[in-house]
């Protein structure tokens, strides 16, 4: 299982981003967010692009643990529907 950083803002959604297509490309489908604690916008986008990479090799991404900012991120950007996501 793939463990996000603490941290998914501007400053470093690139490496985070990269991190989790490696993930995804080397065959992890699930993703633990449990120890992020720092967002902005930017972490929604990296779901978004962890999410279609995960589509593009037809494996169904599931995200764990999701801190409550980041959920309620997703809910203001209209995308809580396009991403699998458990408690």
């Amino acid at each position: 299982m793939f463990k996000a950083s603490e941290s998914v803002t501007t400053k470093n959604a690139k490496i985070v981003l990269e991190a989790g297509l490696a993930a995804i490309a080397s065959g992890q489908s699930e993703f633990d967010l449990t120890d992020v604690k720092r967002i902005d916008s930017a972490a929604v986008a990296v779901l978004l692009a962890w999410q279609r990479a995960a589509n593009v090799k037809k494996v169904a991404l599931q995200l764990h643990n999701l801190p409550a900012n980041l959920r309620s991120l997703m809910g203001l950007y209209g995308v809580d529907t396009l991403l699998h996501c458990s408690s």
